[in-house]
């Protein structure tokens, strides 16, 4: 396809639009991060994780380090999705073993009205350096996907002041003053489009949205207060003056239920979990968009044939053809071995080459292998 021709490795562009690829594809959701004791050694250089997202420099080591050990075949930007509230002036902290905390939340309606859009090139230029450094030092090795939380995963961060096992503040906010959740999400929905419309000039080959949480709304909340603005987002993505329609991959922590209105988003690919099985997601919206995941992040803690065992099972599961992009059902976890990774990776790439049949050398990824 015109405009990935500079892509040694393009097979994750080419599952993402369901074209035909000689193997599945694989990337891990944060594969850059501290089971990695490369990336905990540029976290300390750092000083902590915000300098880190912050340093371009830096940034652009950790977001490499996954990809100069493993066979993936793709990078994805090391950042954070709280960078856009942190933009907004709400006064971002993360602390080892605390987790992210605001110092100045949304406590009222007032403080929602307040609220600006952040230009992504003045407040969050560092991102986009990052991005810019990463492609040259990619030198067409592998695709870059650019990111961002979606409005609803934003507001719940930014509503209870940090993470929550409850969600009860922006629960109660939705409920009370849904006018002032919806002028939020509004606003959070314009700014993550500039935002990854930025990204996309920067050099970004494909788009994620993380909605971490969507999840525990109900499916008429979900639908009212997270999807919609997610649809709204991809309504609003230029295409690149080069490469064209930038893919998009959304993924709802526990949106298995709404899968077909996820596909009717427009996106190009939805991210599941491991709690729904990747065969009935493939009978219920594989005509529509390409589907990411879902081993279960805790499969990479057993032995090397067990992993290679899970992988079989949900290579079978999704079946012959293209459209898949193997992946975790979440990020990966701290502990984990890299071995085990570098085991995971390796059998995605032998035993999903059964699933693809014989595709001309024009139409296969040429690969780093």
């Amino acid at each position: 396809m015109a405009g990935q021709l500079h892509l040694r490795n393009d097979r994750l562009l080419r599952a993402l639009r369901r074209e035909a690829v000689d193997r599945t594809p694989i990337w891990i959701m944060r594969q850059a991060g501290r089971y990695l004791p490369e990336y905990r050694a540029t976290r300390a250089r750092a000083g902590d994780f915000l300098a880190l997202c912050k340093t371009p420099e830096l940034a652009c080591e950790a977001t490499l380090q996954p990809i100069q050990r493993f066979d993936l075949d793709a990078a994805i930007l090391f950042s954070d999705i709280l960078t856009i509230p942190d933009a907004m002036g709400l006064g971002l902290s993360i602390n080892e073993g605390e987790g992210p905390r605001f110092g100045r939340p949304l406590n009222s309606a007032n403080d929602i009205q307040k609220l600006g859009i952040p230009d992504p090139d003045i407040e969050l230029r560092y991102v986009l350096q990052a991005v810019r450094f990463i492609k040259a030092e990619l030198a067409g090795r592998v695709p870059l996907i650019g990111f961002s939380g979606s409005p609803w995963t934003l507001a719940t961060y930014m509503v209870e002041g940090g993470t929550s096992k409850d969600f009860m503040k922006i629960r109660s906010l939705m409920y009370a003053d849904p006018k002032s959740t919806h002028v939020l999400l509004t606003k959070l929905s314009d700014a993550i489009a500039d935002y990854l419309n930025a990204q996309i000039v920067a050099g970004v080959d494909a788009v994620m949205l993380f909605d971490t949480w969507g999840g525990v709304l109900t499916a008429r909340d979900y639908h009212a207060f997270s999807l919609q603005y997610m649809q709204k987002i991809l309504m609003n993505l230029k295409s690149h003056a080069e490469r064209g329609a930038i893919p998009t991959i959304v993924f709802t922590k526990g949106g298995g239920q709404w899968l077909e209105a996820i596909a009717a988003t427009g996106c190009d690919a939805i991210g599941i979990d491991w709690t729904t099985g990747i065969g009935d997601a493939r009978r219920r919206v594989g005509a529509q968009c390409a589907l990411q995941g879902n081993l279960d992040p805790a499969v990479l803690s057993a032995s090397s044939a067990r992993i290679r065992e899970e992988v079989e099972l949900i290579l079978a599961e999704y079946g012959a053809g293209s459209g898949h992009i193997f992946n975790l059902g979440h990020g990966i976890h701290p502990t984990t071995d890299p071995d085990r990774v570098a085991v995971l990776v390796d059998a995605v790439h032998e035993l999903s080459r059964p699933y693809h049949g014989e595709i001309s050398q024009s139409q296969s990824a040429t690969g780093t292998t």
